[in-house]
């Protein structure tokens, strides 16, 4: 694998015209403005894309929704919130084999204004053994997680590092004007606000909002002809080891722990040379349990590793610099709005949350009930 790095970058970026709360729009709509936009950005034209990837949404649909006629590979791999890092490895694993150049990979959903949601199927495991059992809904599955974490490693240190979380997450919003959440948050704000799922308060728990977003994925020849700098692909990875939370392996560790050691070392950096991490925070205690994952601090560390704000602005460690699924939008699957936020950071688009300089970006997306992850790690020259 370590001879694709740097074989493909990502050239374009964007969101739908609007995110938060879009009344009017469907799914299809979401994708395709997000598509649009990035292939824009891209300085590219609907022409030049001949690969699709889509998660939850037909790539049929959407690709004749856009009038795509042009797709040569495509790709509905969907695992959660992941699917869009993992989406990254396929696009790679394509353009090199030769299945075609450039890729779109588009997402639009939905998630707060939706009106037809479908039920759960009920030959599904979680339906016949977690649902019956009082296990309805993500909130219920993370938090028996979290409170697992609690009883190893200490309730009041657990409590303090998803605050400090929360907090951070919530002071790169404010410096981010597509953010949902508009309002300071004090540590006071955190603890008062009311209970979801025990121990999770509100502001543990991430938005639900609509919006779409899209990245372009090509090759290094076509790359370097486009009018901003590449953000190229250093290391891929992915993985998920369980479906239903009942069989989580260990509930305080998720399957970051191989796919954040696998890119890194086909990225060839370690995680002191990591400019920017951006972190899936479905939950605060997502972010808690990956951090200690990846390896960035050992198990049972993380709420030594995120005191003091560390992860806020003007902190040592840059984390989730949009505001997070916490504070800026999550609509559902929220890894796509991470690869987002890294390549701007990385070309120096991010306005007033701008980092100084970061080189590399290390993106860890997690979907279903902890179940699976894709590490992504990403540098400009």
């Amino acid at each position: 694998m370590s001879d694709l790095s740097r074989s493909v970058a990502i050239v374009g970026v964007a969101e739908s015209d609007e995110i938060g709360k879009v009344e009017n729009k469907s799914n299809l709509q979401l994708h395709s403005e997000a598509a649009y936009n990035a292939i824009e950005d891209a300085g590219m034209k609907p022409s030049d894309i001949d690969g699709i990837i889509t998660a939850g949404t037909s790539t049929l649909n959407t690709a004749e929704f856009m009038g795509l006629t042009n797709i040569k590979y495509t790709d509905s791999t969907a695992v959660g919130g992941s699917s869009f890092e993992i989406h990254i490895a396929h696009a790679m694993a394509a353009i090199n084999a030769g299945y075609c150049e450039t890729v779109l990979v588009t997402h639009g959903e939905a998630g707060r204004s939706a009106r037809n949601r479908p039920g759960p199927n009920l030959s599904d495991p979680a339906s016949q053994y977690e649902i019956p059992y009082g296990f309805i809904g993500m909130p219920i599955n993370y938090s028996m997680a979290c409170m697992r974490y609690m009883h190893m490693y200490g309730e009041e240190r657990t409590r303090q590092a998803l605050a400090e979380i929360a907090v951070s997450t919530r002071k790169w919003a404010l410096k981010n004007p597509k953010a949902y959440m508009k309002d300071p948050m004090t540590f006071d704000d955190y603890h008062e606000s009311r209970w979801i799922s025990w121990p999770f308060h509100l502001f543990d728990c991430c938005l639900v909002t609509d919006g779409g977003g899209a990245y372009i994925v090509t090759k290094k020849e076509i790359a370097n002809t486009l009018p901003k700098k590449p953000v190229w692909v250093l290391g891929v990875s992915e993985s998920h080891d369980h479906g239903i939370i009942s069989q989580m392996p260990d509930l305080t560790q998720t399957t970051a722990r191989r796919t954040g050691p696998a890119a890194l070392k086909m990225s060839g950096l370690t995680h002191d040379e990591i400019d920017l991490a951006m972190i899936y925070d479905s939950f605060t205690y997502t972010v808690l349990a990956t951090l200690e994952s990846l390896g960035f601090c050992k198990p049972g560390e993380g709420p030594d590793f995120v005191a003091n704000q560390r992860t806020a602005p003007g902190g040592d460690f840059p984390m989730n610099t949009n505001g997070g699924g916490l504070s800026y939008c999550h609509t559902g699957m929220y890894g796509m709005f991470l690869v987002l936020e890294a390549v701007r950071q990385l070309r120096g688009e991010t306005g007033e949350r701008q980092l100084e300089n970061p080189k590399t970006c290390l993106i860890n997306g997690t979907g279903g009930a902890l179940s699976s992850t894709g590490t992504i790690v990403l540098a400009i020259d």
